[in-house]
């Protein structure tokens, strides 16, 4: 038996769909620096993520960095050439992307509940602060989390921060999430476990990481209906 006191959620592509708003953007991004210069040849989706990740540590995560770093590197790529007109669309891609709607992922209301109902849990999302407020609000979910910890970065002080809080061990928390990198890997580096759940789509920062393929604290399901059981495997001693 483990003796498992606290379940964290991811929000973003694990509770509600994300990435393929900011995929759809990078195609509206690409349409209109391609008037400028050809795509392939520039590599600009590429270009695009070298940005976004020499900006993170100063715009963050989120819609609101992802879009000051298109501007950044349109001017780039172009040389300056980019008219104001198309830097006023990419600042409209940004802003239609901050108001997405909020798809919940099928079955996961009822598999939060389901384990709310046996464990505390917490939600531990990252990103704009404003912006996932806002998406928190319009899921409908909130009721579900009697704690919600929006924070800038997801590495091991984040989690151990949360963890003293809670005044509990890693090895009592298990993190639900999508991303090796951000909700799985911090926890169990700590001592903690983790349920990977993935999305359809993961952006090119988050498929870094540095856990072994078949890590002994990490169990992973295919959907939200598999969650609850997955938890109870982990606490039962049936994983690890």
């Amino acid at each position: 038996m483990h003796d498992i006191r606290l379940v964290g959620f991811d929000g973003d592509d694990t509770l509600w769909r994300s990435e393929d708003y900011y995929r759809s953007a990078e195609k509206r991004y690409e349409e209109i620096i391609g008037r400028y210069i050809d795509l392939h040849d520039a590599g600009t989706l590429r270009h695009l993520l070298e940005v976004e990740r020499r900006n993170l540590e100063v715009f963050g995560y989120g819609v609101k960095g992802m879009t000051l770093s298109m501007i950044e590197a349109a001017i780039e790529l172009t040389e300056g050439r980019i008219a104001a007109r198309d830097l006023q669309k990419v600042v409209e891609i940004g802003r239609a992307t901050l108001q997405h709607p909020v798809d919940l992922l099928d079955g996961i209301r009822e598999a939060v509940a389901e384990i709310a109902a046996q464990w505390p849990v917490v939600l531990v999302t990252k990103g704009d602060l404003f912006h996932q407020e806002a998406k928190i609000a319009a899921s409908g979910l909130a009721d579900l989390f009697p704690r919600i910890e929006i924070v800038s970065e997801k590495d091991p002080p984040t989690y151990a921060r949360v963890l003293s809080e809670f005044g509990i061990d890693a090895s009592q928390f298990v993190m639900i999430g999508n991303s090796l990198r951000s909700d799985i890997e911090p926890v169990v580096r700590l001592g903690g476990w983790g349920v990977h759940v993935p999305y359809a789509i993961t952006w090119a920062h988050e498929a870094e990481h540095g856990l072994a393929e078949a890590h002994p604290r990490v169990l992973a399901v295919e959907a939200a209906p598999q969650l609850p059981e997955a938890v109870r495997r982990i606490a039962s001693g049936a994983a690890g």
